[in-house]
């Protein structure tokens, strides 16, 4: 009963794979054209978006922070043991690096951060629940069912689209055929 189960819903799956592109590129406006644009992110995107955690970007976050702090000691070290004439323009193009990697750093944290709460959002709008063992819905769980989604829409969405490029290429061939003397312009 399990795998019946199991086999139904696949099957539902992809039925609803291929009504979503047919309508999709129906409505699209270059389908069936070499210059037709996939509507959805690649695939590729969703895995590698799949692979990041949040810790690990906080974790580097906190790494170059504490390299920053080193940083700047070092460059106090040195511009206190420098005589005046040796100082500059070592001590001014450092305070503009320091002054400008410390802007940088408050930025990334603060996008973290508003991803961060983003992607909580995301989850509960799309009611995904985290994984037992986890207090939260990981980047994984959440990206790993969307690039299943984006790489079977992909694949259907080729399909059609060289149908349609098919249909147009014989239409326009049929029409050819049919009436010469338009083309030529002979009436």
């Amino acid at each position: 009963m399990c795998v019946c189960a199991c086999v139904c819903v696949c099957v539902c799956v992809c039925v609803c794979v291929c009504v979503c592109v047919c309508l999709c590129v129906c409505v699209f406006q270059d389908a069936g054209r070499e210059t037709c644009v996939f509507p959805l992110p690649e695939p590729h995107d969703l895995f590698q978006s799949s692979q990041m955690k949040f810790e690990d970007l906080t974790k580097d976050l906190l790494r170059l922070r504490k390299d920053l702090r080193a940083c700047t000691a070092e460059v106090e070290k040195v511009c206190s043991v420098s005589t005046e004439e040796h100082l500059q323009p070592f001590k001014d193009r450092m305070e503009a690096f320091v002054s400008e990697a410390k802007a940088e750093l408050e930025s990334q944290e603060k996008q973290l951060g508003d991803t961060h709460k983003m992607f909580l959002e995301l989850c509960v709008f799309f009611s995904v629940k985290a994984k037992s063992g986890e207090k939260e819905v990981s980047l994984n769980t959440f990206f790993s069912v969307w690039h299943e989604f984006s790489t079977d829409f992909k694949d259907y969405w080729k399909k059609e689209n060289k149908i349609i490029l098919q249909e147009r290429y014989v239409n326009k061939h049929i029409l050819f055929y049919i009436c010469p003397s338009m083309h030529s312009g002979l009436f």
